[in-house]
């Protein structure tokens, strides 16, 4: 009878502790991945892990600097680690900030991408060299004796990258002239009239993207895989002379917290380490923000309601069965 009673102890102790994790601050970032990302935490260590959750502004070096200076927000849900990479290496170092995880499992991701209705057309142009094989099909919008290559808009870090690769493709000699789109509202938006006309397109983009959700793109292969430091050393910078061909290599991008939140609520904080999207998902949910014009707390109800194969594999069955009441009443 004892040894049932200490067990019952044990248990209720546990859901206690599982329940009772106190105030948490997540940052909610100023781009629709993260912010996604924010409310589903916000919701999941709310309803499921008795946390009092609270969303607070968040971008990736003023969250960074303020969760080592003042251990505030607790929980950074996406942050691009390379941006702040020196800063966040010295806070995991002086234990003040922990990686928990990767927000997005396959990383962020760039690349030269073409229409999939063209590769279904033109097998080869998957590759660079079938994209300079069919070079005509990719008409420059302001001459008809030239291809198009779309680069980054000007003042961006890829504006760099992209330029430094268009020449080490040697693009030019295949009669591609780097177009600058002005802006990512004037890069997009070359995307979606070339999927409307079903015309060609060559350029740079980026995932995870409500673009990429919502046009199937395909990303081109060098043919030369990833050189990391080339990538790093040349490649990113401005003064690289004699650029050499390279993929984008991944940017990985992690899930933050304070040390003090994963010490005093380990069960939450497990959850954000097993919390991630994959470029995929995310891409499809960014589509779906954009066509209802929903915001971050829409996004995170639609989410956790068509996918609870995916999030439930984050959580405890009791977690989880929280977690779907509280749907269920909304």
């Amino acid at each position: 009878m004892k040894l049932r009673y200490a067990a019952l102890l044990l248990v209720s102790g546990f859901a206690q502790a599982e329940d009772s994790c106190g105030s948490v601050t997540i940052a909610d970032m100023n781009w629709s991945s993260a912010t996604v990302i924010a409310n589903v935490d916000k919701f999941i260590l709310e309803h499921g892990y008795g946390c009092d959750a609270e969303l607070v502004p968040g971008d990736t070096m003023p969250t960074t600097v303020s969760m080592m200076e003042k251990g505030e927000p607790d929980i950074a849900p996406e942050l691009w680690s390379n941006s702040a990479k020196e800063v966040l290496d010295r806070g995991v170092a002086e234990k003040r900030i922990r990686f928990a995880g990767k927000s997005l499992s396959d990383g962020g991701e760039e690349g030269f991408w073409v229409p999939k209705y063209l590769v279904e057309k033109y097998p080869e142009i998957a590759t660079i060299e079938g994209v300079k094989k069919h070079a005509k099909l990719f008409v420059h919008p302001e001459s008809k004796e030239l291809s198009g290559f779309y680069g980054c808009p000007a003042g961006w870090n890829c504006q760099i990258s992209a330029s430094n690769l268009f020449d080490a493709l040697e693009l030019e000699k295949s009669g591609f002239e780097l177009i600058d789109p002005g802006s990512s509202a004037g890069l997009s938006g070359s995307i979606a009239k070339a999927y409307t006309r079903e015309q060609g397109w060559f350029g740079y983009y980026w995932a995870p993207t409500a673009v990429l959700g919502k046009y199937e793109m395909v990303k081109v292969d060098t043919g030369n895989g990833i050189d990391e430091q080339e990538f790093l050393n040349c490649t990113t910078q401005e003064d690289c002379e004699n650029p050499k061909v390279t993929m984008y290599p991944p940017s990985p991008v992690h899930s933050v917290t304070t040390e003090e939140f994963a010490t005093k609520a380990p069960a939450a904080y497990d959850y954000i380490t097993k919390r991630s999207f994959t470029n995929a998902e995310m891409n499809s949910l960014l589509a779906w923000m954009e066509e209802s014009q929903a915001d971050g707390d829409a996004a995170m109800y639609h989410y956790l309601t068509e996918n609870p194969e995916s999030w439930k594999a984050w959580v405890s069955d009791e977690v989880a069965a929280k977690v779907s009441k509280a749907l269920a009443s909304m």
